[in-house]
């Protein structure tokens, strides 16, 4: 006997296009509509045209077959979705392990650099640095301006009024 060869993705789409129809309001207002002229048909229609007397044989049969293939179809539409689901979980989980890794170095990056900022020299640091250097130079200069004054007052004492004032300041 031949094997009947079917694509599944193919027929897997087919399925989920069933299912996601029977889900719809449309497809209960067709069915609702059908049903109705059927009945309608079988009850008011002369002798001859009826072809599903009042039982309804013929229509619970439909129904049968409708839910013998619809049911298969909606839970293969649902497998479907599962599958792509788990794929999606899957990828969540390794984006979010990546994000948390990249997260980490982050981390680590801005500890290092936390740690190297507190090994350089600010800039209120390297003004008192200057300031001190100019002050201490200006002191030199006074003092070698003063004994080349020759001893009109004590160079450690005028050195002492310009370091107590500062540079630029009166």
């Amino acid at each position: 006997m031949p094997r009947v060869q079917v694509d599944s993705e193919t027929f897997g789409r087919f399925a989920e296009g069933v299912a996601r129809f029977m889900g719809t309001a449309k497809f209960l207002v067709y069915m609702t509509v059908i049903v109705i002229v059927w009945v309608t048909w079988n009850l008011v229609a002369i002798f001859t045209l009826r072809w599903d007397p009042y039982p309804f044989i013929l229509l619970n049969l439909f129904f049968s077959t409708q839910a013998s293939y619809s049911a298969p179809l909606i839970l293969l539409a649902q497998n479907r979705q599962e599958d792509r689901d788990r794929m999606s979980l899957a990828e969540d989980r390794r984006v979010a392990a990546q994000s948390r890794s990249d997260m980490d170095f982050l981390a680590r990056e801005v500890a290092a650099i936390r740690m190297q900022m507190g090994e350089l020299a600010t800039r209120d640091y390297i003004r008192s640095e200057m300031r001190d250097e100019l002050r201490d130079q200006l002191r030199e200069e006074l003092k070698a301006a003063l004994s080349d004054l020759d001893g009109q007052q004590e160079p450690d004492q005028a050195g002492e009024e310009i370091a107590a004032t500062g540079p630029g300041q009166s």
